[in-house]
């Protein structure tokens, strides 16, 4: 037996680590527990080929909550985010593609597209902004549960005033975003094809549905509240992949007193006198008075806690929790810069995020076959070439590409272990379409099925959220009513991971959060 913590982290991903930090800042005894051998869950930095480095899972910085980045000293501890010089990069197959980014560029490039579509962008922008505006306030505090007396109550009010504060028709946007379709709120604006889908592509990343998909326009939401580098809305890069940001957290972990042991799986949360009480791992028995957990909560409840710890009601709601995102991730190792057809020339639009799906039907093809034919024939693919703005990553004339691949179901025929090359070839194959030559570029590449994501990081049914985020799972339903304060339904237990309020992304929000729970517990638990 080791030695009692105070509070017990399953996972050193981002959010067990950033919880990790405001306990022990507070001055508990942490240790955190990591099955794998390195710090960092899907945000993490590895060699996939000879002298060939990328972000394994999660592979760009947007959504990081600037309150956990000035806590953690992320920056002094070694940080450091540039920003994309070019957001965002739509080529097609032909000559025809669209540009977006900062100074202007985005309503530029919009206006020689369509002039009405440029017309309305700022209506569209102006109500995008006041919906964030709520959704930001929402984002380092717990929603209001079901059930939870007074208090629940006041968070309510709250919420009810801060919405109250909004004119009629930015209310009106609220309940838009909240319930309908991407299509049917971009359709609003936007008429042209390119237009539609550089907004439309966020509704749609790690979300298996259409666009077409009521409720999809909150996913499109989730992925626009966030910063980089400083700039509302923008997205950057960490100099030396994902994996910086994590090693920076663990930093501030260690210099805080926080145990972090990696290679040690946990097998089993412990259960004694109706509480948790640690967890079993390597073989050993880490107890602790509190264990928070950051993991999804579908491994949580099916996988480590013992039958019988929770009512029969909750096991069967969490065996049913929806988790699969349709993601194939790759990383590919080039000889060469691809040159796309549409703007093939080397220039700032390498450093974008290349989205390969030029139009709202595209993408919803892209959904449909993938839901009749096992997998996307065309799919929806979004490159980063982060050796564009970070030399580390690759030898002197080389560089790495992240491809983030929709639509493809955990579930094929044959399964994946048979499939895997096949279906990585067909992306390739598929994206040298837009940039001939790119497949004769390729020297090398890590393939990463849903399966793989799943045996790699945890990755329940490959689901890069820890479940979906519809409607039925957000907010006061995340993970499930009467459970969305990140105490679950155990004494002693706390959800930390993505599978909380307010979702995925590698945000550090339900980390900060689970912490906050943890310390107003404290007398509760014996702190």
């Amino acid at each position: 037996m080791t030695s009692p913590s105070d509070v017990l982290i399953i996972g050193a991903g981002h959010n067990g680590l950033v919880c990790a930090y405001y306990l022990a800042a507070r001055g508990l005894k942490v240790t955190v527990l990591e099955a794998r051998s390195v710090v960092g869950g899907a945000a993490v930095t590895e060699e996939f080929a000879p002298g060939f480095r990328n972000s394994t899972a999660s592979y760009t910085v947007g959504l990081l909550n600037p309150k956990v980045l000035r806590d953690m000293r992320l920056y002094e501890h070694g940080l450091e985010v540039v920003l994309r010089k070019i957001d965002n990069f739509l080529p097609t197959l032909g000559e025809d593609y669209l540009l977006a980014g900062r100074g202007g560029l985005t309503k530029r490039e919009i206006a020689r597209h369509s002039a009405a579509d440029a017309e309305n962008y700022d209506a569209y922008s102006a109500a995008l902004s006041q919906v964030v505006g709520i959704v930001r306030q929402w984002l380092l505090r717990a929603p209001p549960n079901a059930g939870g007396g007074i208090g629940e109550l006041l968070a309510l009010l709250k919420l009810g005033r801060g919405v109250g504060r909004l004119g009629i028709e930015d209310q009106r946007h609220l309940v838009d975003f909240f319930t309908r379709s991407a299509a049917d709120v971009l359709g609003r604006y936007f008429s042209h094809d390119l237009v539609q889908a550089l907004f439309g592509f966020d509704a749609v990343v790690g979300h298996y549905a259409s666009p077409y998909a009521p409720g999809s326009a909150y996913v499109l939401l989730h992925h626009v509240f966030g910063e980089a580098a400083g700039v509302e809305g923008a997205w950057g890069h960490a100099i030396g992949g994902m994996g910086a940001i994590t090693e920076a957290m663990a930093r501030a972990c260690r210099e805080k007193g926080v145990e972090i042991r990696l290679d040690t799986p946990v097998e089993a949360v412990i259960v004694e006198q109706h509480k948790a009480a640690g967890a079993i791992a390597g073989g050993k028995a880490w107890r602790a008075k509190a264990v928070a957990a950051g993991v999804n909560p579908k491994l949580l409840f099916g996988r480590l806690l013992p039958a019988g710890a929770v009512e029969p009601e909750i096991e069967l709601r969490m065996a049913h929790w929806q988790s699969e995102s349709a993601t194939f991730r790759m990383n590919v190792a080039l000889s060469e810069l691809p040159r796309f057809t549409s703007l093939p020339e080397p220039g700032d639009q390498m450093t974008a995020g290349i989205i390969m799906a030029p139009s709202l039907g595209y993408m919803d093809r892209a959904w449909l076959t993938a839901r009749t034919e096992d997998y996307a024939r065309e799919p929806i693919v979004e490159m980063l070439i982060p050796s564009t703005l970070d030399d580390s990553l690759a030898p002197e004339g080389a560089h790495v590409a992240s491809l983030f691949c929709q639509h493809f179901p955990y579930v094929i025929e044959d399964g994946w272990d048979a499939r895997r090359d096949e279906v990585a070839d067909h992306i390739i194959a598929h994206v040298d379409r837009f940039a001939p030559g790119f497949a004769a570029s390729v020297v090398g590449r890590l393939a990463l099925s849903p399966l793989d994501l799943e045996r790699r990081f945890g990755l329940i049914g490959g689901d890069i959220f820890h479940g979906k985020m519809g409607l039925d799972q957000l907010f006061s339903n995340r993970p499930m009513l009467g459970h969305a304060d990140y105490r679950m339904p155990l004494p002693g237990l706390y959800l930390c991971g993505s599978g909380a309020h307010p979702g995925g992304g590698v945000t550090g929000a339900p980390g900060h959060n689970a912490a906050a729970a943890i310390l107003k517990d404290r007398r509760k638990l014996g702190l």
